[in-house]
Formats: structure tokens, sequence, C-alpha cells
């Protein structure tokens, strides 16, 4: 078997501090939510139209991201999406979609006495969590 493509490429910036955890089988767990902004020409007037994503990062990548990442700092994420499926308390099918991270680009943060924060960061997936591992 093969699998579909399923890549997806975003930038933002946080909206909130990350979370970071660890799920019963000890891998680590980060997640963040990311706010990317898009720009268009309606009727003579510039328009922005803002989306949010959820984005989860596993292992050595989720505790990088935890440690560096701070709600407004940006952020350039590679990864794939991801449905999870459950029944609620009332029986309802719900789903949502995700983002799963596999290589997360930091972008710059500048700061008037410290002329290194200008440099770009990076990090990347080596490792995904087992299936069972998500709760």
């Amino acid at each position: 078997m093969m699998n579909n493509l399923n890549s997806i490429i975003i930038e933002g910036n946080l909206v909130r501090d990350p979370l970071v955890k660890s799920t019963p089988n000890g891998h680590q767990l980060c997640s963040f939510a990311l706010a990317s902004n898009r720009f268009f020409r309606q009727n003579e007037q510039t328009e922005k139209e803002v989306s949010f994503f959820d984005i989860e990062t596993w292992s050595k990548l989720a505790q990088t991201c935890g440690d560096v990442l701070k709600k407004g700092r940006g952020v350039r994420v590679v990864g794939r999406l991801k449905q999870d499926r459950w029944t609620d308390n009332a029986g309802k099918n719900q789903s949502k979609i995700k983002i799963v991270a596999e290589h997360v680009e930091f972008k710059p943060v500048f700061k008037k006495d410290d002329e290194a924060a200008g440099q770009r960061d990076e990090a990347t997936q080596e490792e995904e969590a087992p299936a069972e591992a998500l709760f």
C-alpha cells in the first residue's frame, strides 16, 4: 500500500503559550494554536482574514517547542493534517482536524540588547509517537 499525499506548510503566530505534557507511555506532547493571516483586495479595500489552527508536536520537537515558544512568537510549521474522531457524552459524533508538525522554524525575536536574537532557529521531528500514545 502507498500513503496518499498529506502535507502542509503554514506560517503564523502563537495565540497562547504552548502546553507540554507527557503521555502515559512517557512520550512528550506539545500543543499550541497558531493564527495565520491572509490579506486580499475587495472593492478597493484591503481585507484581512484570520484562520486558527491547532498544532501538536511530539518527542524532542515537543520539548524544544515548549522551551522556546511563547504567545505571539512567529513560526513556520511543516507537517500533516490529522483528523480526530470521537463520540461526545450526548452520543453525537464529533471530529476535529489538527496539524501534526514534523518541522518547526522559529521566526526571529528582536531585542534591542541582544544581537543574536535575529538568528533563525529550527527543529525537526525525529520520531513520531505511536497512535496509542495520543491520550
